[in-house]
């Protein structure tokens, strides 16, 4: 890179990190008056960006409400950027299927997974919260998904999950799709005991799995 775009995509990188929404939309402006191509100002940038600020969050420098901040300054850089991405260029996107199970209505966790998962390249599509277990499966097989992940935070709906993969084996889909699960109360014990194919405690390491499971290295939308 050259060094005028080495500090374009160093600006869109710190814009999300630390939170700043306004830097972030006019390093997305400048990285394109640059003839920056918005695909590495996306990968190179917001996702590095994302991913900095999610290794805060593991290190809990870092909290939700400012992983959600950062998520605002990501979204407001990708408004300016996606427009520009020709279609030539962006890879096939796996699909995924997401929601909070039936009987809880906590979803700021949900949410974070959706983020990190879209911004590594997955076409998710949200159920969001309160799922009933049926609707799951019923949306798997409508969109032919290849992940399906469920969270729950609390311990009286965490029984859901291991309905829902039932569901899919009397289904005859079960080989067909990468189940993981994740929330509060859960535990790699448990994703292993319901045959789940994934756990992971946060959202980083969420979107880290999907990739693994469906063998495609992060890519932003």
């Amino acid at each position: 890179m050259i060094e005028n775009e080495l500090y374009i995509i160093s600006r869109l990188i710190i814009g999300v990190r630390d939170m700043d929404e306004e830097m972030t939309v006019h390093a997305a402006n400048e990285a394109l008056r640059n003839n920056i191509d918005p695909v590495t100002a996306i990968n190179e940038g917001l996702v590095v960006g994302m991913n900095q600020a999610g290794a805060l969050y593991e290190k809990e420098e870092y909290f939700v409400p400012e992983l959600l901040l950062c998520s605002d300054a990501l979204y407001a850089g990708l408004d300016v950027l996606s427009p520009h991405v020709k279609p030539d260029t962006a890879r096939i996107k796996h699909r995924v299927v997401i929601g909070v199970v039936e009987g809880d209505t906590h979803d700021i966790g949900k949410n974070l997974v959706k983020l990190m998962l879209e911004v590594s390249g997955f076409d998710v599509c949200d159920l969001g919260r309160d799922v009933p277990l049926n609707t799951f499966v019923d949306k798997v097989v409508e969109l032919r998904a290849e992940v399906l992940c469920m969270s729950t935070l609390m311990s009286t709906t965490m029984d859901g999950m291991d309905t829902v993969i039932r569901m899919l084996e009397r289904e005859g889909i079960r080989d067909s799709v990468k189940v993981m699960v994740g929330g509060g109360p859960l535990s790699r014990s448990f994703a292993d005991r319901i045959g789940a194919d994934g756990y992971s405690k946060n959202a980083t390491g969420a979107a880290k799995l999907a990739r693994q499971l469906t063998r495609v290295e992060a890519d932003a939308v």
